[in-house]
């Protein structure tokens, strides 16, 4: 028989995983049944555990997905020309990200409290903090990168600069998961920028939305 016996023609994996994430975003791991994510995905329980594995294999996949979708937003932010660019690019992006509704919660699935309800058995916690530590020393990286090439001051503490970032990000996601429309979030992520920028040699920030109210 073929794997794929039992759903239907239709059935799309990436679909079916954001349907899941957004469900699992709205009732946590232990809240969402798999009735609840059977009815979600248009298919049936053999279907789900045949695709799958077992709903924690589903949860597993659904956060490393999103997950690597936000290392993806480092890893283009880090080749811009300048710091400021580097950090307009890595909020404004992640802000776009954590605004798009459409496909499941606001925010960020890898910071909400959805982290914290899944069973101590699932090893992807550990996965989202090592891709964290990835992005943290990525950015880290093209920070000590900005002090060698003297656009940063060289009493600037690259780590401390990283974690700031980085601080900024989850809340971000945190206000985006409380409901704080995507023009608040901009204008936050255009003072940060602004204000590291103000202790460059590139005073202007690279962001094209700078001071939108869009």
């Amino acid at each position: 028989l073929s794997k794929s016996a039992g759903r239907p023609r239709s059935f799309d994996r990436d679909d079916a995983l954001r349907h899941a994430a957004h469900l699992f975003w709205q009732h946590g791991y232990s809240g969402t049944s798999t009735r609840m994510l059977t009815a979600a995905l248009g298919i049936s329980s053999s279907s789900l555990y045949a695709t799958f594995g077992t709903k924690a294999a589903l949860f597993d996949e659904a956060v490393r997905t999103y997950a690597l979708r936000y290392s993806a937003i480092y890893e283009r932010a880090v080749d811009e020309p300048t710091l400021p660019g580097v950090i307009s690019r890595l909020l404004i992006d992640s802000i776009d990200e954590f605004a798009r509704t459409d496909e499941g919660h606001p925010g960020c699935l890898t910071s909400s409290a959805v982290m914290a309800d899944s069973s101590l058995t699932i090893d992807v916690r550990r996965y989202v903090a090592d891709l964290h530590r990835a992005d943290g020393a990525r950015l880290t990286s093209r920070i000590e990168r900005a002090v060698r090439e003297g656009e940063l001051d060289r009493s600037t503490t690259p780590t401390t600069l990283a974690e700031f970032v980085q601080t900024l990000w989850h809340g971000l996601s945190a206000r985006s998961e409380l409901g704080a429309p995507r023009a608040e979030l901009v204008r936050i992520a255009d003072s940060a920028v602004a204000l590291i920028a103000s202790r460059t040699r590139t005073t202007t920030p690279s962001n094209p939305e700078a001071g939108s109210n869009s």
